[in-house]
């Protein structure tokens, strides 16, 4: 990819913060991107361990939306080093990148063969600082003068300018050094004071506002080390040593995982998925007052989001329950309580988006505390009824009570906007989002003509989430001992099944259409918001079964995976953010409805293709979203440049789509876990999950056979858990 191009529509920098998925991009990455993160701090260095060093990509380490060093970039003898290998920790903990010097020579004479020095750089954040060792080792046969330099710089960019948006007004930095530290200071329009404060150990033998070098004499053999401690902001803390910090990084992220099942399967490739998708989920699940919970991506989202925390929970349940009860926790305590135009904001609506940045603080975005969203507040009914179901943690639903009826009060008051039964949205001013589905491209909802659709927008798969949320709610307040409710949300829920069936089949296209506009006239586009009614169940079983048959035709299934758009609509673009590429998560959900209405062959045709691309990504890592080309013999699939790698609800899919392919229920009541038409898929003969908890209970399964001839076996049951299959 090359030169600038708008991602999916033309834009002036302002228009960015229209919509989530604009990311301006300038240049191609000239050298791949490593990615870090601790709590709310992430990095992106590029492959030689460097910042800012090669064109492209959002370099830096920040911190709660802020940039707090935008350039690192070491030099040998006043040369690029050349790379050998960089490579992550297999838990993310760790970046080691492997470099080595290039023939240097003085007055055209060579005076050191390349090869001769070893230089590993050793990269990981924790607790609000980031390390770097640079490890030095001469292998030559004589001694050796080198200089090494690292060259540094921070800007305190919002991370909303790293994304593009301009901004006419900046604060002020101020610059101190030492023999040994370099304090950078931003005083912010916010009134905010910001630093990045720089230790060398040892002391450089020459430092300056921005440079850092060292003038090394090494015998043959000879090895000495650079530290580098960057800390972010004057908090009272005393830095730990560089070895000290990276086993209790390393200790922190295994033991977030205790929770958690553990899954083997006979195939090796779909070992390294799932390992790789572990790493990155509990890298990106940050520790919060409320709890766990799963930021949504690097390098854009990694902050609080909504809807992609709750469907990250709502696929990773069976296998971790905590993480949905540190999502409820944390959004129930920003739950809006008032109304607020800037900010989306009415009574009982679920968080969008949060965000810690100057820009924020400001209000040139509207994100600081954000609500423009349709779907969270009823996503966060499903899940906590789903959470329910699995845990029976009455505990916590007495606890949320009140927050599960302000959202579904919501639902019927504010989501609801004309009374006719549907949700749904229409952006309060010009800064918020106007789309506001997971689809929230402004181009993302449009006419059979492909003119863009006017509101108030009822989106199809909204639909299915809030009649899901009022069926699980009813479920909910029957165990509060409200019958009188619960039969009242049950009522509800079976009107809007019956209203959304009459108001979105469409029969042209023989499908339900993406949404109704703001005349109730119907948008006919064939897109993958269809297959999320199977998710939730509101789809009528006559109509799932013709679902599932269009979805994977080649106007939809691409060999990988779901298209967002099916190829035949227009403004399909392969290339787009949502008209035409692949999203894991929606792949995901789209098999969990498949699996619900019986369509096993079709779930193992979508697992399958997943695998495939994860087998071609780096580190096995499934990114947030790619290209929606039709697979092609012997090629693998093609990336969207800016999507975030790791995302959360893409780390969750493999997880998800065995959950689809099992069967997998829990009633916590009945201290039981059934398997409903458990299916292996094609690719793999054995399946075993250890640790599978239910209550204060664990058990151990192993699974054997191929397709719907499958064989359980219980290895172990810690607490009388009973575990069963059923076949319907």
């Amino acid at each position: 990819m090359t030169n600038a191009t708008p991602l999916t529509k033309a834009a002036e920098p302002a228009d960015i913060t229209e919509e989530r998925s604009y990311i301006a991009l300038t240049a191609s990455p000239s050298r791949p991107r490593r990615t870090l993160k601790h709590g709310d701090s992430f990095a992106v260095v590029d492959s030689h361990g460097d910042i800012g060093a090669s064109r492209g990509g959002p370099d830096g380490i920040f911190h709660a939306d802020t940039r707090y060093l935008s350039r690192l970039e070491l030099l040998l003898n006043g040369l690029q080093p050349l790379p050998l290998s960089s490579n992550l920790r297999d838990d993310n903990s760790v970046l080691t990148v492997d470099l080595t010097n290039p023939d240097i020579y003085f007055d055209q004479h060579l005076t050191l063969p390349k090869d001769t020095i070893h230089l590993v750089r050793t990269l990981f954040l924790w607790r609000g600082s980031a390390y770097q060792r640079l490890g030095i080792r001469n292998h030559g046969e004589a001694h050796i003068k080198i200089n090494i330099s690292l060259t540094f710089d921070n800007d305190f960019a919002d991370l909303f300018e790293v994304r593009g948006l301009h901004r006419n007004r900046r604060g002020k930095v101020e610059i101190h050094s030492s023999a040994d530290q370099v304090l950078i200071k931003y005083q912010g329009l916010d009134g905010k004071q910001r630093s990045s404060s720089l230790t060398f150990d040892p002391p450089p033998t020459n430092l300056q506002e921005n440079i850092a070098s060292y003038s090394l004499d090494l015998q043959p053999g000879e090895r000495c080390s650079i530290y580098l401690t960057l800390e972010y902001d004057d908090e009272a803390r005393q830095p730990k040593s560089f070895f000290h910090s990276m086993i209790n990084a390393a200790r922190e992220l295994r033991s977030s995982t205790w929770h958690a099942a553990t899954v083997v399967s006979s195939n090796v490739m779909l070992n390294q998925v799932l390992c790789r998708s572990m790493a990155d989920l509990y890298m990106l699940i940050t520790q919060t007052p409320q709890g766990p919970y799963p930021y949504a991506g690097i390098p854009w989202f990694s902050t609080t989001f909504g809807r992609d925390g709750i469907l990250t929970a709502v696929q990773m349940l069976w296998l971790d329950a905590s993480i949905a009860k540190g999502v409820l926790k944390r959004l129930a305590a920003f739950q809006a309580t008032e109304h607020d135009s800037l900010k989306d904001a009415e009574p009982g609506k679920i968080l969008h988006e949060m965000r810690a940045g100057e820009m924020a603080a400001l209000r040139e975005i509207p994100f600081g505390l954000y609500y423009g969203s349709v779907d969270s507040t009823p996503l966060f009914v499903l899940l906590l009824g789903l959470y329910i179901e699995r845990t029976g943690d009455v505990a916590t639903l007495r606890e949320l009570r009140p927050n599960l009826a302000a959202a579904l009060a919501w639902m019927d008051r504010f989501g609801d906007r004309d009374g006719d039964g549907f949700l749904e949205y229409q952006r309060a001013t010009e800064q918020g989002l106007s789309n506001q589905g997971w689809k929230d491209s402004q181009d993302a909802v449009f006419y059979e003509d492909g003119r863009i659709a006017e509101g108030p927008i009822a989106l199809a798969e909204v639909q299915g989430y809030a009649y899901a949320a009022k069926r699980l709610a009813a479920h909910c307040v029957r165990r509060l001992g409200d019958e009188g409710g619960a039969r009242k949300l049950e009522a509800e829920a079976a009107q809007l099944r019956e209203k959304f069936d009459a108001a979105f089949w469409c029969e042209s296209i023989g499908t339900y259409a993406i949404a109704l506009d703001g005349r109730k006239k119907p948008c006919l586009v064939r897109t993958s918001n269809a297959g999320q009614t199977l998710f939730t169940g509101i789809a009528k079983t006559e109509r799932a079964a013709i679902i599932a048959k269009s979805l994977m035709e080649p106007r939809f299934f691409a060999g990988w995976g779901i298209r967002s758009l099916a190829h035949s609509e227009p403004r399909y673009n392969p290339m787009s953010y949502h008209n035409g590429s692949i999203w894991p998560h929606d792949n995901a959900l789209i098999a969990l409805g498949l699996g619900r209405y019986g369509f096993k062959d079709a779930v193992d045709r979508i697992f399958a293709g997943m695998l495939d691309a994860a087998a071609y990504m780096d580190f096995r890592r499934l990114p947030e979203l790619f290209c929606g080309f039709r697979r092609r013999r012997n090629h693998g699939p093609t990336l969207y440049p800016v999507a975030c790698s790791p995302q959360a609800w893409s780390a969750a899919t493999p997880f998800a789509l065995l959950q689809a392919s099992l069967g997998l229920e829990f009633d916590s009541d009945a201290k039981e876990i059934k398997l409903r038409n458990p299916h292996l898929p094609s690719f793999i003969d054995m399946l075993t999950i250890k640790g599978l908890r239910l209550g204060d209970s664990t058990v151990d399964l192993a699974l054997h056979g191929q397709g719907n001839d499958v064989s359980l076996r219980v290895l172990r049951s810690d607490g009388g858990v009973r575990v069963s299959t059923a076949y319907y």
